[in-house]
């Protein structure tokens, strides 16, 4: 009997000893859970802390002289484009291609000299600008290459390969020519009157959307159309399968085709959104201050709007219109923008001595600060590049 009080007292303490280590463990992953939380909720919602946390924990902070460089020859005028993971720097018909760190990847012969350049992924179109030649490359090598009759005006790529260009000076007003992932000719379409603001491939490779203005009456006539793929290949006067017309004197200037077959309209006063064969209005500019717009994102669109924040301070707040749920999220930056430059997921303010990098959910991504006036920029989804007269700064994002 003795034994079996002895062993059960034994078997208790053994059980409170455990008790105690639960319980302590417990409380310390409650305390480390709340104090995340709360760190969270106010890295979220302080926007002092953010910039602390930003700066000190998460090193967003970069500055001119901690980066990679590509060096250029001051009297050497290059072309430089930044696509997929790459930067391209073009001078004297050749593309040098650099990788993220700055070291040289591979050079490419072309017969361009002043390029006009426009990439979707891995994807990048090359053409000479009032010229005939164009290029597509996928990722390092050119796919394929072909020569048109007349001047290339604009170039588009889709995330497929897929390559329309705007062709001038022809016997029409404007020619637009499609073409394969493979560099074979699908169709041309004609317009006899008008000219060309932009135009986009759908990513499913059914649709081409034409942005056409018409100058010739008293008012500006903006409209758009959308063209059948499948059927302009094989009868392209019978191809239209929808025209959305503007409203008189209003400018369009920007299209872009995305997910689930939406086209994002760039306006001079306001962004529109055509869906499901509706054409329904996104973001109005009326009674705002708004320096900047754009549609070349992933499934968003943006406004940048000055606003006063002192006797003679302005903030940019940046508007993010989710294009699928319609959410809204702000980014302020306390400057006023100077310019901006967007693709994929990323925007990127020029704020005259800084950049701010910011992705489409809201948050900064990385904070560029340099010693002097930055002029031109070039970005991705990956990587961007400062440019300067005699060396290109690269920003991994």
């Amino acid at each position: 009997m003795r034994d079996y009080w002895k062993e059960s007292m034994q078997e208790g303490s053994k059980m409170k000893k455990i008790n105690k280590k639960k319980i302590i463990s417990i409380l310390l992953i409650t305390i480390l859970a709340i104090t995340l939380i709360t760190i969270i909720i106010i890295y979220c919602n302080n926007r002092q802390v953010r910039e602390w946390i930003d700066k000190n924990v998460f090193r967003k902070e970069i500055r001119q002289d901690n980066v990679s460089t590509i060096e250029l020859k001051e009297s050497e005028k290059a072309n430089i484009y930044a696509f997929n993971k790459y930067i391209g720097v073009l001078n004297k018909n050749k593309f040098i291609i650099y990788g993220n760190s700055g070291n040289e990847e591979k050079t490419l012969e072309v017969e361009v000299s002043n390029p006009i350049f426009d990439s979707a992924g891995r994807f990048l179109g090359m053409a000479e600008k009032k010229g005939k030649k164009l290029y597509l490359i996928t990722d390092k090598e050119i796919t394929w290459e072909a020569q048109v009759e007349g001047n290339i005006s604009q170039i588009h790529v889709n995330k497929n390969g897929y390559v329309a260009v705007v062709i001038t000076d022809t016997s029409y007003k404007t020619v637009i020519a499609m073409y394969s992932p493979e560099g074979k000719p699908l169709f041309k379409t004609y317009l006899s009157s008008t000219r060309t603001a932009d135009i986009a491939i759908s990513n499913d490779n059914k649709h081409l959307a034409i942005a056409e203005v018409d100058t010739s009456g008293t008012i500006i006539q903006s409209n758009i159309k959308i063209i059948s793929i499948d059927k302009a290949s094989s009868d392209a006067t019978n191809s239209i399968e929808k025209t959305y017309q503007g409203e008189n004197d209003q400018l369009i200037t920007n299209i872009k085709y995305q997910d689930r077959n939406k086209l994002v309209c760039m306006y001079t006063n306001e962004i529109r959104i055509i869906e499901d064969e509706a054409n329904n209005n996104l973001i109005n500019n009326t009674n705002k201050k708004v320096i900047f717009q754009s549609v070349e994102l992933n499934n968003h669109a943006i406004e940048v709007e000055e606003k006063s924040s002192g006797l003679f301070t302005a903030d940019s707040v940046v508007s993010i219109v989710n294009t699928e749920n319609k959410e809204n999220k702000e980014y302020v930056a306390n400057a006023v923008t100077k310019e901006i430059y967007t693709y994929g997921n990323m925007i990127a303010l020029n704020l005259g001595t800084e950049i701010e990098f910011i992705n489409t959910g809201g948050w900064l991504v990385k904070r560029y600060i340099a010693n002097q006036e930055i002029t031109n920029v070039v970005v991705s989804d990956s990587i961007a590049g400062i440019i300067y007269r005699d060396r290109i700064e690269i920003v991994n994002l």
